[in-house]
């Protein structure tokens, strides 16, 4: 499920200009009136009418009912076609019940909604595509949709050609035959495919991006990953926001686009902030007593998603930009100030110890945010009972206890979206979008919108024709200049415009040159941005433009020229960097960018020690920390040292230095991997329990086992192993007392040894606890090292 961003007004302090996009006023105050506390709240389902009442806004505020059932069951995302025609996807089978029965049987569907006479509520509904396998990720291009389903990595585009709302065309437009079947648990796959400011679409798990080029996708590989589980947005300025439902974390990858690297900074948001404040008790918790308040209330985030920057031009000023997160276990929706600090990015709780929507009604789990085509806030509501996936609603559960007690499994086959106004925007009717019927001519007008959906949207329709005939027009505003449907373009129309251009293959550098001296930090830095394709190149000419900025009185044009700098291997390029970092030594934005940027290089290449592997070797670790990346990251950090955000308790134990990772010992952490752990480790408990991945098959798990090992496991001790030496030709596998020895300076766990495994547990159905797998590592270990002596011994004489 996962965020945004912010910068809009101009505000001069210290020197620095902080930017942000309507201007904001101050910080609004905790205007809103809630209920008395209550400590017993009912599990019974209520109507759409009767739920709008239990939910809580701030004064000035209104939640309205846009959709609900029958109309919709079980949605999960929404999205917009050019003439503003709302797309739902709808998980029908997700958790019927409590056993998760059915659920990967292909009766989903994406619904078309309409809104025929613009009063706000849907009053047309047509099944778009039916017989789905749970849909995740939707994005409109033209007049066709694109498509994921779970379970799976291709991608289809979908069209209704007769008119009747009924998709009759579908083609294929990405697949990875290697990699098209994804089996792994319904929580850890990909969502999003947000089209970004860049024209890359961003997606969660996977560490690659995608680009709608010609008809297909074009994919880029991001080497440090991606990041987010349930959710992925953008703000103004292209910067992504993510979230980690699995490592408890509201807001990740923020400070940087992927591409660059990771980079997270352990106070971009403090400890308080990661403290939820629901208005009921919600025992129903998979964290159990440990994620549970005195009042018996969720007390931290654990399912963080859905995450949207509100950019419309319907809802008060200050609202403009802020980051907005559901969470669906504590019935809430955060709103959190996105502030620059000399170029590093914030995020700060708007009110104090409330939140910005709230509810009374425990089947409200509010699961995805958008602004939408009319300028407001939309709410997807999957409102249900159960809200977490079947590998942690095991019989015997903290979970399962209280959803069988409180009757949670009988709540589903529901659902709602709401919208959000306010009083002062109540009386007008905003224009209805009819984008897919206008020239291109028409569209760039958009490009200034006030309202962020329609620039998006414009700017995307205009490159999918790639109808170059506005070229000199967009030229024009990229510049700042008017023109017959822009008077003045402001500075968001000036990006817009130039991202356009790249879009249409039409940006040259004398465009970029006059976008470097621009008045606008954002646009400044955007030309930055855009300079890269030269970069590569170690164009002289655009360099020395470059250098022009290296005293630029903006910390995040400085971040962007440290980050674009990075493509260029001269020594100008060099040059400039040096003297940024030396010139802003107290600056830690920007020495943080350098150190991602050089990591994500490293992460790129792997340096010698992968090299030393067998090439079979080599490639098992290589998938296995692309899964790594994408999957394990999220609770145990990418750098195997667990996850702790702003003073927060981990979700999960460090592998680095974990005693199941010794060299010697490897069937644990196969176990681990195959069937989840439970309970203390190493005398502390983790807020998130290790679910089975044995869903996966004996190659997926040996690759993610294999890069733990090699990425942060011992490494062989040499009184074990005296005669062994590093680079020696590994012989043949060896089999001892059933267990194959690789070389012993190799962290390479094999499919095969994956499946004995499983084989010899095949009838398990719990996780392991700590004292489980120490015991049979008493009983296996004298095999191992006798089986790995062997192999020493051979090596040695050949």
């Amino acid at each position: 499920m996962t965020i945004k961003k912010q910068l809009l007004c101009s505000l001069a302090l210290s020197g620095l200009l902080f930017y942000c996009s309507p201007p904001q006023t101050s910080t609004p105050e905790a205007t809103i009136k809630l209920p008395a506390f209550n400590p017993s709240p009912s599990p019974a389902f209520l109507s759409p009418e009767e739920s709008l009442k239990s939910l809580y806004v701030p004064e000035g505020y209104k939640l309205e009912l846009v959709a609900s059932e029958p109309m919709i069951k079980e949605p999960v995302a929404i999205t917009w076609d050019g003439n503003g025609r709302m797309y739902v996807a709808e998980m029908i089978t997700y958790m019927q019940d409590a056993d998760a029965s059915g659920e990967r049987e292909p009766r989903s569907r994406i619904s078309l909604l309409e809104d025929t006479n613009n009063d706000g509520k849907m009053d047309k509904s047509t099944v778009f595509i039916n017989n789905l396998l749970l849909p995740r990720m939707m994005q409109c291009v033209n007049n066709e949709l694109l498509v994921n389903e779970t379970n799976t990595i291709s991608m289809h585009a979908y069209k209704d050609t007769d008119g009747d709302g009924k998709a009759d065309s579908k083609r294929l437009v990405y697949e990875n035959a290697k990699y098209n079947v994804n089996d792994a648990n319904m929580e850890h796959q990909r969502s999003g495919l947000d089209w970004n400011l860049d024209n890359w679409m961003y997606i969660t798990y996977d560490p690659v991006r995608f680009r709608y080029t010609n008809g297909t996708m074009q994919v880029d590989t991001l080497a440090s990953g991606s990041g987010g589980q349930w959710g992925v947005t953008h703000d103004d300025y292209g910067r992504l926001f993510y979230s980690r439902a699995g490592g408890e974390i509201p807001a990740t990858g923020f400070q940087i686009n992927p591409k660059y690297g990771t980079l997270e900074f352990p106070d971009q948001y403090n400890a308080e902030f990661q403290v939820v404040y629901p208005i009921i008790a919600t025992p129903d918790v998979q964290g159990g007593k440990y994620r549970l308040s005195p009042k018996n209330t969720l007390n931290h985030f654990t399912a963080a998603a859905g995450q949207s920057i509100y950019r419309g031009d319907r809802l008060p000023d200050d609202l403009y930009g802020d980051y907005l997160v559901p969470e669906p276990v504590a019935r809430i929706i955060r709103r959190a100030k996105v502030v620059n600090e000399n170029g590093k990015t914030v995020l700060k709780n708007v009110y104090n110890q409330q939140e910005f929507i709230s509810s009374s009604d425990m089947n409200f789990r509010p699961v995805n945010t958008a602004t939408g085509p009319d300028g407001n806030l939309y709410i997807v509501d999957m409102h249900r009972g159960i809200i977490q996936q079947a590998n942690w609603t095991n019989k015997g559960s903290f979970l399962r206890n209280k959803i069988d007690s409180l009757g949670l499994a009988k709540n589903v086959g529901h659902g709602r979206i709401y919208r959000l106004v306010h009083e002062k925007y109540a009386r007008t009717k905003p224009a209805k979008p009819h984008m897919l019927n206008q020239t291109s001519a028409q569209l760039v007008q958009y490009l200034d919108h006030k309202n962020g959906w329609w620039r998006d949207n414009a700017q995307k329709e205009i490159i999918i024709r790639q109808d170059k005939s506005v070229v000199p027009i967009l030229k024009q505003i990229a510049t700042g200049q008017a023109t017959p449907s822009i008077k003045k373009p402001s500075h968001l129309g000036q990006i817009h415009a130039l991202w356009t251009l790249e879009g249409l293959d039409a940006i040259d550098q004398e465009i970029i040159a006059l976008a470097l001296k621009d008045i606008n930090p954002q646009v400044r830095k955007t030309a930055v941005w855009l300079s890269e394709p030269y970069l590569k190149k170690n164009d002289a000419a655009m360099l020395a433009k470059l250098d022009a900025l290296k005293n630029d009185a903006n910390h995040e044009v400085k971040t962007q020229l440290i980050l674009s700098l990075f493509y260029s291997k001269s020594e100008q390029a060099k040059e400039l960097t040096n003297y940024l970092l030396a010139q802003n030594t107290d600056n830690e934005m920007l020495a943080a960018a350098h150190k991602a940027v050089k990591t994500n290089e490293d992460v790129r290449t792997y340096g010698k020690r992968l090299g030393n592997l067998v090439a079979a070797d080599r490639t098992l670790i290589l998938n296995g920390a692309a899964t790594f990346k994408s999957l394990c990251a999220s609770c145990h950090g990418p750098d195997g040292k667990g996850l702790s955000v702003s003073g927060s308790s981990m979700a999960a134990p460090p592998l680095v230095k974990s005693k199941r990772l010794d060299f010697v010992e490897k069937n644990a952490i196969v176990r681990i991997v195959l069937h989840g752990l439970t309970g203390p480790v190493d005398g502390k408990t983790y807020s998130s329990v290790m679910p089975s991945m044995a869903a996966n098959n004996d190659e997926w798990i040996a690759g993610v086992v294999s890069y733990i090992r090699y990425e942060f496991g011992g490494q062989p001790p040499r009184s074990f192993f005296p005669a062994v030496q590093p680079g020696t030709a590994p012989p043949s596998a060896n089999k001892n007392q059933g267990f194959t020895v690789r070389p012993t300076f190799s962290p390479v766990v094999t499919a095969e040894e994956v499946k004995r495994i499983r084989a010899m547990h095949a009838n398990r159905s719990q996780s392991w606890t700590l004292a489980e797998l120490q015991a049979l590592s008493q009983e296996e270990l004298p095999g191992i090292e006798k089986a790995a002596q062997a192999q020493a011994q051979a090596q040695t004489r050949q």
